[in-house]
């Protein structure tokens, strides 16, 4: 049982996608999907700095495109039916979207466009950020969490929770961590998956209204708590409101392991979720397709697996 799983927000670096626009077809592509866009994802796939790229309203196009890109090579000549399902995380959610058949390509390069530029919006109203806590107990944290106004944003799973809020309160908790945990302030424009991105679920609900959806061929899981969802409407509800709730990545990787997970494929901008499999699913053979090189690896994981019931 293959599971196919799409990198959020953070997952982009500096030239990432030079490999694949070395290909025609894929600098073809890419270059579709900018113009749909109206952002110029070919040159900051490949020349723009790691300070441009972080741009809340640039990266998540980005990594959206180069999942999209990944998929459509991955996927090709009846491989979709011999993978047992996919998921995101935060924002690769609109990739999976897409590779579920929920969203096509053209809608869901409009969405992630649209949320973006909402998430950029609301994250400049007040200074606000993320810090990683690696190592803490949960219920330890979560209360000192309360304490300082403080809300979780990822649940990764193998003891990393993502945390987000004031500026200041982060600051705080830096100085006086839970005990034997370390914090690592994120560069991150601000409070993603708390209630300080209301603003852009507000605006994203009135999006959604003008996508057309379909019921998933592939299974798919949300993020809000690891379950399956079966219907493509209630898939691109749940994306609207994920921008303000918290990702569970750990319930997630959960249910890949109840279903059987024998293997996981990580599309582009790969690594850290496969770095997280690495340590929730201990033993689970995974592949991060970092660039084309990496594509026979994860096609003949696909090919190795046993056929879809």
């Amino acid at each position: 049982m293959i599971v196919v799983v799409c990198p959020g927000q953070g997952s982009q670096t500096p030239g990432f996608l030079e490999p694949w626009l070395e290909i025609p077809e894929y600098a073809r592509e890419l270059q579709e999907i900018s113009d749909a866009v109206g952002i110029d994802l070919v040159a900051h796939g490949t020349v723009s700095d790691a300070d441009t790229i972080r741009d809340t309203a640039i990266a998540q196009p980005l990594i959206v495109a180069a999942g999209l890109l990944t998929l459509g090579a991955l996927l090709a000549d009846g491989r979709q039916d011999r993978i047992a399902g996919i998921a995101g995380h935060s924002v690769g959610e609109v990739t999976a979207a897409a590779g579920a058949g929920i969203l096509s390509n053209a809608d869901a390069v409009r969405f992630v466009r649209e949320r973006g530029t909402a998430m950029a919006a609301a994250a400049a109203l007040e200074p606000t950020g993320m810090s990683a806590v690696i190592g803490a107990d949960e219920t330890e944290l979560l209360a000192q969490l309360d304490s300082l106004g403080l809300s979780p944003a990822n649940f990764n799973g193998g003891g990393q929770i993502v945390v987000a809020g004031a500026r200041d309160a982060l600051a705080a908790l830096g100085e006086n961590p839970p005990a034997r945990a370390r914090v690592i302030p994120l560069q991150v424009a601000g409070a993603f998956h708390t209630r300080y991105m209301q603003p852009a679920a507000a605006h994203l609900a009135g999006v959604a209204d003008g996508l057309a959806t379909s019921d998933p061929t592939t299974r798919i899981w949300t993020n809000r708590d690891g379950s399956r969802v079966h219907s493509g409407a209630e898939f691109v509800s749940l994306l609207v409101g994920q921008v303000h709730s918290p990702v569970r990545w750990d319930r997630c990787m959960e249910s890949f392991a109840s279903a059987g997970v024998t293997g996981i494929i990580e599309v582009a901008p790969a690594g850290a979720l496969v770095g997280l499999a690495k340590r929730a699913l201990k033993g689970v053979p995974s592949v991060a397709i970092k660039t084309p090189d990496d594509l026979p690896r994860a096609i003949e994981l696909i090919d190795a697996s046993a056929p879809i019931a």
